[in-house]
């Protein structure tokens, strides 16, 4: 492929295509590259077999799977933690030369200064909850572009408390469009959190996994 590095490989857990489960994307059909290897271990983490293990793949096998999904403009780059691996910010680059709609989902625990300015952000920071909450880098926060969104996982009502806390201390919502308030699956009910939301009338947006509503635990959906 012209263009695309003839050295370098990313280790891959999986390629599939879905509908985007969550952000204000949600519903569109996606193409999912799941790359293995994460320095974080939270509470609620559904992803844990992307841990270790995985497929090394060349820069240029992996879109070549891609296009294997015709007429996807929509790709997410997603791990684990995908920026574990130094190469994902040169497929971040070579998924945006080539017109793809991309978003990378990241735990804001890794340095993003150095991401593709066309991709779309989803910096899921870490609550108590989690039992990673240290790992948050601040410093990010210049980083975050209009177009980016910020993530919140609630799992109780001392994670929402501290997540309005960070919103107004690092003046969130002014930063970015999108602050996303999810409720930790099966730890907590979505209408608890949607009834705290609608209590405070914060501007956030409620969302679902809606890839859990349809397929459930079904690993590459």
């Amino acid at each position: 492929m012209n263009g695309v590095p003839r050295m370098g490989q990313l280790r891959i857990t999986e390629i599939f295509l879905s509908l985007q489960g969550e952000t204000s994307l949600a519903g569109i059909p996606t193409a999912f590259i799941r790359l293995t290897g994460c320095p974080l271990r939270c509470s609620y983490c559904d992803t844990a077999y992307a841990f270790a293990g995985g497929e090394l793949m060349s820069y240029c096998e992996i879109l070549e799977k891609l296009a294997s999904f015709p007429d996807v403009s929509h790709v997410t780059v997603t791990g684990g933690e995908p920026l574990a691996q130094s190469g994902c910010l040169k497929l971040l680059e070579l998924l945006s030369d080539r017109a793809y709609k991309v978003s990378l989902e990241t735990s804001g625990a890794l340095d993003i200064s150095r991401v593709d300015k066309r991709v779309i952000k989803i910096i899921d920071f870490k609550s108590p909850g989690s039992g990673e909450v240290g790992k948050n880098n601040w410093e990010n926060i210049p980083y975050i572009r209009p177009d980016d969104q910020i993530k919140f996982v609630i799992c109780d009502r001392k994670d929402y408390e501290w997540a309005k806390l960070k919103c107004d201390q690092y003046k969130l919502f002014e930063i970015v469009g999108e602050v996303l308030f999810s409720a930790s699956w099966q730890q907590i009910d979505s209408r608890i959190l949607a009834e705290w939301i609608l209590d405070d009338c914060l501007p956030v947006r409620m969302q679902v996994q809606l890839h859990k509503i349809l397929w459930g635990e079904e690993r590459g959906r």
